[in-house]
């Protein structure tokens, strides 16, 4: 089979799973006029060429570096030959087949159900129905490659192979991991979600409360086997770095412990999160532990408080109303966003004290400064208008994984 049906046949799948998915989604919704479904698919298919150009010029760049350095390459016999840059047109399949494929399936997870919220009446059997979608949703699949990719690459690099470890780690840390991180924080947090507008999409699900115990069990199914089998591929080491990982997940949101209402602990908890599966996966690659090595990681758990902090401020008022604490609520608005922009800065200096070419890190934290900035001077009663440096910076992340994993083939071509 050559590359070009290969990528047929996905963009195909694609085509059909997406479809399949809208249609899902638009069944149970309010009935629409001819033309507010027009306009709909106006924006849709307007949003599907934006987001497949932006995609077209990443692959277009990341794929010809790779190629250029000799990271793999194609047989000639079984592609077209037709290029951009290095990089092979089959290529794009992938790109143009996850939007066709991801706005159908978004529909779905987010469609409306019939029925009132929080409705006790459903049988038992009828109270799991929604729970994988909603799972889903919760567990915010926008930011997987957050906590899958810190742990991929640090093991990729350490190790310089691909085995059954990195594939079952990056698979829990891209989706079991944050079914439980989201998960379980969407069902403590409940009663303070109501009252956030931002909850119910992109930025969390608002689960009801006949699919928390549910969600429990799913976040409980779905986590201890790979922690099992993860634990059973290391030694010590990986052990101790594990448990603290599920110890972190379960203490920032669960009853009793609630490290996310500690101001500062929640953010050093929320920065474990993050910076915790690159240290598993350096563990169970049996890294050597260096000075840079330290400094890096540490650079990246300054990275992660100074995100917590930041998106901490525009919660400030549900939050209150809640009687839920954090660094923001105690500290205010003003210092937060004060304290997210020296972290960041401090983050950006410490890279400089890393080996080549991990100064070249540095100025990724550029872009979270200036995103934040402007809120310089924020007060309580504005703070909700920093969501929308808070949206940018879910898409900053994107951006910031690009350029780190530039710098991560550069690394990778120097010491080869």
């Amino acid at each position: 089979m050559t590359y070009l049906w290969l990528a047929l046949a996905f963009i195909a799948a694609a085509a059909v799973a997406g479809v399949i998915f809208a249609r899902q989604g638009t069944r149970s919704g309010e009935a629409r006029s001819g033309e507010a479904r027009s306009g709909e698919a106006a924006k849709h298919w307007k949003a599907v060429a934006l987001a497949f150009a932006a995609l077209a010029v990443l692959t277009a760049v990341f794929d010809s570096v790779m190629i250029g350095m000799e990271l793999f390459h194609y047989d000639a016999s079984h592609i077209l030959g037709l290029k951009v840059g290095l990089a092979p047109i089959e290529d794009f399949a992938y790109p143009l087949a996850g939007v066709v494929a991801l706005p159908g399936l978004w529909m779905w997870l987010t469609r409306k159900r019939s029925g009132g919220r929080g409705d006790e009446s459903r049988s038992a059997g009828h109270n799991l129905k929604g729970l994988v979608p909603q799972a889903l949703l919760a567990s915010r699949p926008v930011s997987w490659i957050n906590t899958a990719y810190p742990f991929a690459a640090a093991m990729l690099l350490t190790t310089r192979e691909i085995d059954w470890v990195l594939i079952v780690g990056t698979f829990y840390f891209l989706i079991p991991y944050n079914l439980a991180m989201y998960g379980i924080n969407d069902v403590f947090d409940y009663e303070s979600d109501l009252k956030n507008p931002r909850k119910g999409g992109i930025e969390g699900a608002l689960l009801q409360p006949h699919l928390h115990r549910p969600m429990l069990w799913l976040a409980a199914i779905t986590n201890v086997p790979f922690l099992l089998v993860l634990a059973f591929a290391g030694g010590p080491v990986a052990w101790i770095s594990l448990a603290v990982s599920a110890f972190a997940v379960v203490a920032y949101s669960v009853a009793g412990l609630r490290f996310k209402e500690r101001p500062v602990l929640d953010s050093l908890t929320s920065s474990t999160h993050f910076v915790s599966p690159a240290v598993v996966g350096l563990a169970l690659a049996g890294a050597d532990v260096t000075p840079g090595l330290l400094v890096l990681l540490a650079a990246f758990f300054l990275w992660g408080m100074a995100a917590h902090a930041f998106g901490a401020v525009q919660d400030i008022e549900p939050d209150r109303q809640a009687g839920i604490g954090s660094i923001a609520t105690v500290i205010g608005a003003r210092r937060t966003v004060r304290l997210a922009v020296g972290l960041w800065l401090v983050a950006g200096l410490a890279m400089l004290a890393t080996p080549w070419p991990g100064p070249l890190a540095a100025v990724i934290a550029l872009p979270y400064i200036v995103n934040c900035a402007p809120y310089w001077n924020v007060t309580d009663t504005t703070a909700a208008r920093t969501n929308v440096a808070w949206r940018r910076f879910i898409w900053l992340n994107y951006g910031s994984g690009f350029l780190v994993t530039l710098i991560f083939i550069l690394q990778w071509s120097l010491t080869s």
